[in-house]
């Protein structure tokens, strides 16, 4: 399982570089905009800068719009600025048929651009919160698009987890259908250590941590920490969990 960390600013990126041989992947975000809010493409060029060149750069577009042309120009101006992996909240998509819709936009864009960069679909364990697509219609969505990872985090971040909203056995088909897929299955949402047992057993492919190490386990006021990335990581590992 892979560990990927959101730094939102250039500071907690050299941080994250600092503890590179603990993460695999660098995604940024900012946090201040949504659960999957977008940074500037400037942001994202100074952390890919910053990072280790065998560590990929993620970078989320937003919780987005059913807007397909808005959402692949987004997608092509992160690829641009070097981020590798790219990461779409399909908030405003109620259909299926919206959600293809959308996810074929940004990989057309982005792969046009990169072959090789990575397109994540990402829905929400709390979609009954705010009126989105249901979580299992992702894997669906990112097979019809060509998408390469189905995702699932929070909308709505209060605290309540992943699994606050959705049962193991619900996450395990989340998993089970990315798979089938021949898809990668992202689990994020206020994931902390004592998830990491149900996340390995359920063959998560990348967790996705933001509070879990941050001082304080604050998302937003507290700052990520090089100690706490390392601790997350060696619980990881405890659980059998190897990185690939």
């Amino acid at each position: 399982m892979r560990l990927l960390i959101s730094p939102d600013n250039v500071d907690e990126a050299v941080v994250c570089a600092a503890a590179a041989e603990f993460l695999d992947i660098v995604d940024v975000k900012k946090p201040d905009e949504g659960s999957l809010g977008a940074n500037y493409p400037w942001v994202i060029r100074e952390i890919r800068g910053v990072v280790p060149e065998d560590k990929p750069v993620s970078a989320t577009l937003g919780d987005v719009p059913y807007k397909p042309g808005t959402v692949a120009q987004a997608a092509l101006g992160a690829a641009v600025a070097g981020a590798t992996y790219i990461k779409v909240g399909l908030m405003g998509c109620v259909t299926t048929d919206q959600g293809i819709e959308v996810m074929r936009g940004v990989r057309r864009a982005v792969k046009e651009y990169n072959p090789d960069a990575l397109v994540v679909a990402s829905g929400y364990a709390d979609a009954h919160r705010v009126g989105c697509i249901s979580p299992l219609a992702v894997p669906y969505i990112a097979e019809q698009s060509g998408s390469d990872v189905a995702m699932l985090d929070t909308a709505i971040k209060d605290g309540r987890s992943l699994f606050d909203h959705l049962p193991v056995d619900v996450c395990a088909r989340f998993v089970e259908l990315a798979h089938e897929a021949e898809l990668l299955a992202a689990l994020a949402g206020s994931v902390k250590i004592e998830h990491l047992a149900a996340l390995t057993a359920i063959g998560t492919d990348i967790v996705g941590v933001r509070g879990a190490v941050c001082e304080g386990g604050d998302r937003n006021r507290g700052r990520i920490r090089p100690q706490l990335i390392a601790v997350f990581r060696a619980e990881m590992d405890r659980h059998g969990v190897t990185v690939g």
